[in-house]
């Protein structure tokens, strides 16, 4: 799963790296983006913008908002069978930029936060899946995201047995783009080269979402 990640990009760095055309979210870095946060996320629409969206999963077509804390992930390999995310991959496809995520160990009755992130800390995007929930009580709808997650590539798998989908560039202009089958971006949905990767175990500080400091991500001592 997916649970708490990275992203310390500056925006200007983001916009080039990503090719943004407009930016209607004013990011700020953060060393520890938890679950029910606003998030930066990319979508295409005439151009490529990056927009602030809620992470947890509230489908258009939910009583209340509240079943979006229990979204926050949606598995590749049962995309097409749940009925919050089978319509979505169609027409509600986006990209959630991070430069990093947690993973917790369990050793014993112990849990250890590890941090993955890709060679020189270079920012990435997860595969994600958004949608538009109208509350009765708000003129404005509300609109929310779930990060995708498939099965761990090598470094990963002995910390945790899911990993979230991490795309590559091309794979992100496919998904935010391609009018391709959905069997065709179905396969973009995969575990991210683990050669491309680095990990190591950080403070267990992370696991309180008020803490967000840059030694959340140096190496445990």
């Amino acid at each position: 799963m997916c649970g708490r990640f990275t992203n310390t990009t500056s925006i200007d760095t983001l916009a080039g790296e990503f090719d943004i055309a407009e930016i209607r979210f004013d990011s700020k870095p953060s060393y520890n983006v938890a679950p029910m946060q606003q998030i930066a996320v990319l979508v295409e629409e005439q151009t490529r913008l990056l927009a602030p969206m809620r992470w947890g999963l509230v489908p258009s077509w939910a009583k209340d908002a509240s079943m979006g804390s229990k979204m926050i992930n949606a598995r590749a390999e049962t995309l097409t069978e749940k009925p919050s995310f089978r319509t979505l991959i169609k027409r509600h496809r986006c990209a959630v930029l991070a430069d990093g995520f947690y993973e917790w160990r369990k050793i014993g009755s112990e849990k250890i936060p590890y941090y993955f992130r890709l060679h020189k800390h270079k920012p990435f995007a997860f595969a994600g899946l958004f949608d538009h929930w109208q509350s009765p009580e708000q003129a404005e709808p509300l609109t929310t995201c779930t990060i995708i997650t498939t099965t761990a590539n090598e470094l990963v798998q002995p910390v945790h047995e899911r990993m979230p989908v991490i795309l590559s560039k091309a794979a992100l202009n496919d998904w935010l783009q391609s009018d391709a089958p959905k069997e065709a971006l179905l396969d973009l949905l995969k575990p991210y080269p683990a050669a491309a990767m680095e990990a190591y175990a950080v403070s267990k500080r992370v696991n309180s979402p008020n803490y967000n400091a840059a030694d959340l991500i140096k190496p445990a001592g």
